[in-house]
C-alpha cells in the first residue's frame, strides 16, 4: 500500500491551496483517513481527520473554519482545501490512512508536500 500526495506549494499569505492524498495497492477497509503538518523545529500534529464514512470530521483549532477535510472513497482519496493561509501554516503535510481488517488494522503515511505560506 503507498500514500501519493500532492498539491503543496508555494502561496501568499491570505491564499488558498488544496492538496489530495491517494491510496494505492492491495488495501482493504479503509477506516479514517487525516492530515497531519510538520513545522521546522515542531513536533507533527494532527490537522484534520475524516471518518470512514465522511460525515464526521475533526479539525485542530488553529484551522478550524479555514481549512476543510473531504474524502472520495470510490477514489481512495482525501483531500484537504485550505483557504485563509497563514505563515503559521508553513510545514510539511502528511495524509494517513487507517486501514486493515481486525488485527491487521494498521496506519499507513504518505511521503509529505511542502507547504510554505509567505507574509
Amino acid at each position: 500500500v503507498q500514500l501519493q500526495a500532492s498539491g503543496g506549494g508555494l502561496v501568499q499569505a491570505g491564499g488558498s491551496l488544496g492538496l489530495s492524498c491517494t491510496a494505492s495497492g492491495r488495501i482493504v477497509g479503509i477506516n479514517s483517513m487525516a492530515w497531519y503538518r510538520q513545522a521546522p523545529g515542531k513536533q507533527r500534529e494532527l490537522v484534520a481527520s475524516i471518518a470512514a464514512s465522511g460525515t464526521t470530521t475533526n479539525y485542530h483549532d488553529s484551522v478550524r473554519g479555514r481549512f476543510t477535510i473531504s474524502r472520495d472513497n470510490t477514489k481512495n482519496t482525501v483531500y484537504l482545501q485550505m483557504a485563509s493561509l497563514k505563515a503559521e501554516d508553513t510545514g510539511v503535510y502528511y495524509c494517513k490512512m487507517n486501514a486493515g481488517w481486525s488485527a491487521l488494522r494498521r496506519d499507513y503515511w504518505g511521503q509529505g508536500t511542502q507547504v510554505t505560506v509567505s507574509s
